[in-house]
């Protein structure tokens, strides 16, 4: 009689190492099929029973998937015709997952131009708003970012996360919630990747923190015209400076 040892473990497929939620899971994977191409435009997802066999799930899971992926405007379900694709033009970029999947896939750039074409509409108007509103403490505030900043040029990481307090603190004098939200929203899902950030070294941090410098003194000099002009314009060439050659950055021009 041979003894019995214990069972190698065998290999876990991805999908049985389930997460917490396979509908969520399916979604995601979903979405990004979607904003890549694999399902275009005007054509069915695969019917359910591919879908449960594709993803290893049961068919509970798949219609909770195609509910959310029509609640941010990706399908369009209708009766006797499937699950159609929808044109770029209905989906919810504001949302999280199809930004994130939309900017991963722009090789143009021409997403990432739009997104800082709205921050800079929103942030230049919240820098207005700042100079009419902003009390002294938070005019001191801004002034010891800036000089904060002047010290970190050397590290980039360090200046960064300096300068996203610098602008929520503006948006926050603005007293804009709802703007202020957009724009945190919208950063957030580009904030850490390499082609929004860019190239940063201590010349680029050092010519970025003038143009805070001139948007600070806009704000305490009670200007908000020359404030929202400074605003717009240091955003714009921030941009410009980390911006890649890819693309055309027309849709930048006023």
């Amino acid at each position: 009689m041979t003894a019995s040892g214990p069972r190698p473990a065998a290999a876990t497929p991805s999908w049985v190492r389930r997460p917490a939620s396979l509908a969520s899971a399916v979604t995601a994977e979903l979405v990004s099929r979607i904003v890549r191409g694999d399902h275009p435009s005007g054509t069915s997802l695969p019917p359910e029973p591919a879908l449960c066999e594709a993803f290893s799930v049961s068919r509970t899971v798949i219609r909770e998937a195609v509910k959310v992926l029509q609640e941010k405007g990706l399908v369009q379900v209708r009766q006797g015709a499937g699950t159609q694709v929808t044109p770029p033009s209905a989906w919810n970029v504001l949302d999280e997952l199809v930004l994130g999947a939309v900017v991963a896939e722009d090789e143009t750039l021409a997403v990432l131009d739009d997104l800082v074409v709205t921050r800079r509409l929103l942030e230049s108007d919240m820098a207005q708003a700042a100079a009419r509103t902003a009390d002294e403490a938070t005019v001191t505030a801004l002034r010891d970012l800036v000089e904060l900043m002047d010290r970190l040029t050397g590290d980039p990481d360090a200046y960064r996360e300096q300068d996203q307090l610098f602008h929520d603190r503006i948006m926050r004098a603005s007293g804009n919630r709802i703007a202020r939200g957009v724009v945190r929203a919208l950063e957030s899902q580009v904030i850490n990747t390499a082609r929004y950030t860019g190239r940063s070294d201590r010349a680029l941090c050092a010519a970025s923190n003038e143009g805070h410098r001139r948007v600070c003194e806009r704000i305490a000099a009670r200007d908000p015209a020359g404030a929202a002009e400074a605003m717009f314009t240091h955003i714009t060439e921030a941009w410009l400076v980390r911006r890649s050659d890819v693309g055309d950055p027309s849709r930048l021009e006023r």
